[in-house]
């Protein structure tokens, strides 16, 4: 044959099948650009000169992993949407004489083609918008924008490769298809679903029962730490149910409708329900997929959102005062009085320097373990062999002497030897006693709803109790009598009203003159120090990353979404289209037609986006409790956000059912075949 042959006839279907190949072409080339633009954010020399940026650096990286990931699985999935349609053309080309080995070499050259324009204009495209994108990353990091202009010539390299993979295999899944089956199977390979499905009970049932299962799991996390273990696991069971519920439950509903003959039997309704129920079982996957993924794009936007903006809270939560500086010492007899007043001397001497008064100041001792609190009584880790079934019942426990707070604090306790007050920051605590092996049981006289000693508790991922007790210690003392490994740690902590740029000099000088002394004193300590505005650049950064990614990551969700959507009403507008032309021909208006989509779209259209906020309502009690892990505590915060993120998308949701709609109807009805 003539060179070039097989080339013009794969250029030629493209174009003729432009509106089934402009969309996947269009995907193709976000997934490249996207793919790039985070690679090379990952890649930038940027994140070298920032705080927090090799964590940035990570959490990119991991995110050009997920895109590269989900771009293999959606790109072979709505391929398949592009070879069901030509499959009929295919079928006639080996009619008219070709072999399959002359229909793969046009496939092979749609490949190549498909492939070369969508890495080309890929890369062009994430190029052209790196600096924008990365504009936008700098401005969510709250670092200083720069605008020199950069290729990453590694991310070039990386995308090509992996892109170019990608489209060989879904080249050779094509071929195998285009193998396996004949002339007869292709040109009939359009009407595969004719035959009606049937409503699979057990399958429902199954996919309920799981659900229900996920949901119940979900709401009933009440740590942290569980919740994390739970999360994937949680995730894992909701898609399998969601796919279980759709692909059964779909059928099911077209079988139910059916049966209401008052529904059924109306011209509205007649075709669309009878059109469904032949295929319903494809269009469930179909919107079990869209539904997935409109999960995931709420779920993403609403936390990583309620991060960056009660970043903040979250900031002040983790740091409770602007200088936090924490001695530890070998034994609880070691934090004598005079020891504590010359370290504060130390302290002060700085302040004076720069004529700085400390305020909001917390100066107490703690005995801190970490322990089992199981019927009432206080373990240590170390005395207890490992056993995964106690996670729920491990506690970050502190002993404060009364005298201690009763200086800090302005409200005052007054509480008899052989008892205690108690203050939980995570967890519940419900027995009335609180019992030291070899040591006393101590009565808790109070549970205190606010305590103005806050320590670095609020970023543990476990359950958290503070101790108020005249006893200190004696209950210290029957700990290290037993061997327990206590921490006992003189917390000294205070606000001060002087610029930002002051108080990280501050504290940077009040812990070189705090480490001066180690090893220069008669009583042995280390010492630590943790200074809000010194890390607020960092902690900011961090979520600003995880709120810039969530939204690239939903971007592409969405995309994928809006393409899923859009090559279910194609493909099925040119499986109705024969059916509609022959109830026009037996006198069906085109106002009739469109009631009838319009009947079929609310159909099933919206149980998708209904189904992802029953979702998220669900996930919700899961995810919150995944949020303290990042010292974020706003309820009020995350409900608004979920809000608005659905909301948003709703809208948005609208406008895909108008646009898709009208496609829908101009295939049925005849208007613009091609």
């Amino acid at each position: 044959m003539r060179r070039g042959f097989y080339t013009k006839l794969a250029w030629d279907s493209i174009r003729k099948n432009k509106r089934l190949y402009i969309p996947y072409l269009l995907t193709c080339i976000g997934m490249v650009m996207m793919f790039y633009i985070i690679l090379s954010l990952s890649l930038s020399p940027l994140l070298n000169d920032m705080a927090g940026g090799r964590t940035a650096g990570i959490v990119l990286d991991l995110g050009s992993k997920v895109i590269g990931i989900f771009a293999l699985i959606f790109l072979f999935y709505t391929n398949s949407f592009l070879i069901r349609r030509r499959k009929k053309e295919f079928g006639l080309y080996n009619i008219l004489g070709m072999g399959k080995k002359n229909i793969s070499r046009i496939v092979i050259w749609e490949a190549v083609i498909v492939a070369f324009i969508s890495l080309a204009a890929g890369l062009f495209a994430g190029i052209a918008l790196y600096k924008l994108a990365e504009l936008g990353f700098l401005y969510v990091m709250h670092t200083e924008v720069t605008y020199a202009f950069s290729v990453s010539f590694r991310a070039v390299t990386t995308t090509l490769v992996v892109f170019a993979v990608i489209f060989l295999l879904i080249l050779l899944h094509t071929l195998w298809q285009l193998r396996s089956a004949n002339a007869i199977t292709l040109l009939r390979s359009e009407n595969a679903g004719e035959k009606p499905p049937k409503g699979n009970w057990l399958f429902g049932f199954l996919g309920l029962g799981i659900l229900i299962f996920a949901y119940y799991t979900a709401v009933t996390i009440e740590h942290p730490l569980s919740a994390l273990g739970t999360f994937f696991f949680a995730v894992a069971l909701v898609i399998v149910a969601t796919y279980l519920l759709f692909i059964s439950g779909s059928v099911l509903l077209c079988r139910i409708l059916q049966k209401r003959k008052s529904y059924y039997y109306k011209p509205n309704h007649f075709v669309s329900v009878s059109s469904m129920a032949y295929r319903m079982k494809r269009n469930g996957a179909g919107l079990a997929s869209i539904c997935i993924l409109v999960t995931m794009v709420l779920v993403m936007i609403s936390a990583t959102a309620s991060l960056n903006f009660g970043a903040e809270d979250g900031l002040r939560k983790r740091f409770p005062r602007d200088i936090n500086i924490g001695a530890s010492f070998a034994s609880a007899g070691d934090m004598k009085e005079e020891n504590l007043e010359y370290l504060r001397q130390r302290i002060v001497e700085v302040l004076d320097d720069y004529d700085a008064i400390p305020v909001n100041l917390a100066d107490y001792r703690t005995a801190a373990l970490t322990a089992v609190l199981s019927d009432g009584v206080v373990r240590s880790t170390g005395d207890l062999q490992y056993d995964s079934g106690l996670a729920d019942e491990l506690w970050q426990v502190y002993f404060i002497p009364l005298e201690d707070y009763n200086i800090t604090a302005e409200k005052k306790l007054s509480i008899p030897e052989g008892k205690c007050a108690i203050y939980l920051t995570r967890g519940d605590y419900a027995y009335d006693t609180i019992t030291v092996p070899n040591g006393p049981t101590i009565q808790v006289a109070e549970e205190m709803e606010a305590c103005e000693l806050v320590h670095d508790a609020t970023s543990s991922i476990m359950q958290t109790m503070y101790i108020i007790l005249p006893n200190y210690v004696e209950c210290a003392k029957a700990f290290e009598d037993a061997g327990t490994t206590l921490w006992t740690d003189w917390e000294y902590s205070f606000d001060l009203d002087v610029p930002a740029e002051q108080k990280v000099d501050i504290g940077v000088e009040v812990r070189d003159a705090l480490l001066a002394e180690v090893g220069e004193t008669e009583f042995s300590f280390s010492v630590s120090l943790e200074s809000r505005e010194a890390q607020r650049q960092g902690f900011f950064q961090l979520y600003g990353c995880l709120f810039y990614l969530g939204i690239m990551l939903s971007l592409v969700f969405i995309c994928a979404a809006v393409l899923i959507i859009y090559y279910k009403q194609i493909s099925e507008g040119y499986e109705d289209q024969q059916r509609f032309e022959i109830m026009q021909k037996v006198g069906m208006t085109k106002r009739e037609i469109r009631k009838s989509i319009n009947s079929q779209m609310l159909t099933v259209f919206f149980l998708p986006l209904i189904t992802a906020a029953i979702h998220l309502c669900f996930a919700f009690p899961l995810i919150n409790k995944l949020l303290l892990l990042f010292n974020l505590d706003n309820v009020l915060l995350f409900v608004g956000t979920c809000a608005v993120s659905l909301l948003v998308f709703g809208v948005f949701y609208v406008l895909v059912y108008r646009i898709t709609s009208n496609a829908y109807f101009k295939i049925v009805s005849g208007q613009n075949m091609q």
